[in-house]
């Protein structure tokens, strides 16, 4: 039996299940409730709260639901249907049902091809197509940064996931309620309607703030695409209820990336090997040194260098600190602070082990950056001075950690501070009176007294090499 075609035969249970007398339990007793308020919990709860699969139908009740539902949401699960519960069950939500291990197949299931396509079938009028198109593919992108599969846009034919804008009944059986309420549903992996993704066009749709924020929505669905659940994370994407997410800072939370990742693996994992450690070709991607170990970054890896103790594994960076995705633009340690501050694009993120501190990430702009710099190619902390020096293409900027501010005269040319760096940096960490330039597959030591290079090494030298 195809599993897709028996969707007929659950939205069938379902709506039997709507149909169903209200028991008169005092927690949802018509004389203490307004009719309307016992239609939408009765509604709510057979819809999202089913346990079991469409193989077999569900026994609890009602009551049993509401517990339920209570618990997910972490209210008081006391079974009483209280203004807070009432409030939740109002909010704007994805259509896909909470229940932890509800699927349309007995068992979880996910993509078997590393490679899927993806096509948007329509458009909504509420947005131009350019802005849909760009909302889409940065949704893509959330999730295209995590795992190893690799996304195709198709622009005609049958994709493996096929994003559409539909009203009320849309020809899978799963009719949209009109504005508000549900906003869209995805289908679970595999062929036919497996992985597609539907929109509620009564909805009104953005590329911001206002209304509904195409973006969060359209990379939520896609979590169900892929395989994933709702979580009970308030802070996760795969979160019921809807909330408005700026894609500019977007990270996923460490609770959908170990989700995803328990289905699909990590970027890493399949995307890329790890650096040979003493391969006359490496080249790092960001340093930074503290208190004697180097954390060295390249790829999707990050090795903690210390010669006393000496470790020889590379590290995925994702399984370090989930939250940075992957890769690194620079680093730098503040060593009477015991921080690594990691930047990546226009963010950076503070972490103390392997703890990200609270308030991260932040922006450059935050750092005094002004809004044409998107991104840092290599940093460095000098001790003496207190003073951080950042790099952008051929400049240099200078900034002030105990003012939190940047020095006055900068930028300034690299190759006017440190005399004879002329290629682009890499990287860069300040060690035993020198500062150590990464510049492609050289390390060029250059001592601070004279102010000059002293020495050229191959770029390995920094792991031991």
């Amino acid at each position: 039996m195809n599993a897709y075609i028996s969707t007929a035969f659950l939205v069938w249970t379902l709506h039997l299940g709507l149909a169903l007398p209200l028991p008169r339990h005092a927690a949802l007793d018509p004389g203490v409730h307004s009719a309307d308020d016992l239609l939408l919990a009765e509604s709510y709860l057979n819809a999202f709260y089913r346990q079991g699969t469409i193989w077999k139908r569900s026994s609890d009740s009602l009551l049993d639901k509401l517990k339920q539902m209570q618990s997910f949401f972490g209210l008081e699960a006391n079974g009483e249907l209280t203004p807070k519960t009432l409030e939740v069950m109002k909010q704007p939500r994805c259509g896909i049902p909470d229940v932890a291990g509800y699927h349309f197949f007995p068992k979880r299931i996910k993509w078997l091809a590393w490679g899927l396509t993806f096509r948007i079938v329509n458009y909504t009028p509420d947005m131009g197509r350019d802005e849909v198109d760009q909302a889409i593919e940065e949704a893509v992108q959330v999730w295209r940064d995590v795992i190893p599969l690799h996304f195709t846009r198709l622009s005609h034919g049958t994709a493996d996931m096929m994003l559409s804008f539909a009203t009320k009944e849309h020809g899978d059986l799963f009719p949209f309620d009109g504005p508000l309420g549900q906003l869209a549903h995805a289908f679970p992996p595999g062929g036919d309607i497996g992985g597609d993704v539907h929109f509620d066009d009564d909805e009104t749709w953005t590329n911001d703030s206002r209304a509904f924020n195409l973006f969060s929505v359209a990379a939520h669905e896609l979590g169900h695409a892929l395989g994933l659940d709702h979580s009970t994370d308030p802070e996760a994407l795969m979160y019921p209820l809807y909330s408005y997410k700026d894609s500019k800072d977007f990270i996923l939370s460490e609770d959908d990336v170990a989700g995803i990742q328990a289905l699909y693996g990590s970027k890493g994992t399949v995307s890329a090997k790890a650096p040979k450690r003493c391969d006359p070709k490496f080249s790092a991607d960001a340093i930074a040194e503290l208190n004697g170990e180097k954390i060295i970054f390249k790829d999707t890896f990050v090795w903690r260098y210390n010669p006393r103790l000496f470790r020889k594994d590379w590290m995925d960076i994702l399984s370090v600190w989930p939250k940075l995705r992957n890769r690194a633009d620079a680093a730098y340690g503040l060593p009477e602070k015991d921080i690594v501050f990691i930047f990546r694009g226009k963010k950076y993120w503070a972490v103390k082990g392997y703890k990200i501190l609270h308030g991260y990430p932040q922006t450059l702009y935050d750092l005094g950056f002004p809004s044409h710099v998107d991104r840092i190619d290599a940093a460095f902390h000098d001790v003496k001075t207190r003073k951080t020096k950042f790099f952008t293409g051929d400049k240099i900027w200078s900034y002030d950690e105990e003012h939190h501010s940047m020095e006055h005269g900068y930028p300034k040319l690299i190759k006017d501070e440190f005399h004879g760096i002329v290629h682009k940096v890499n990287a860069a960490y300040q060690q035993n009176g020198s500062i150590y330039f990464i510049c492609g597959p050289l390390q060029l030591e250059y001592n601070i007294n004279h102010k000059r290079i002293i020495r050229t090494l191959g770029a390995n030298s920094v792991l031991g090499c």
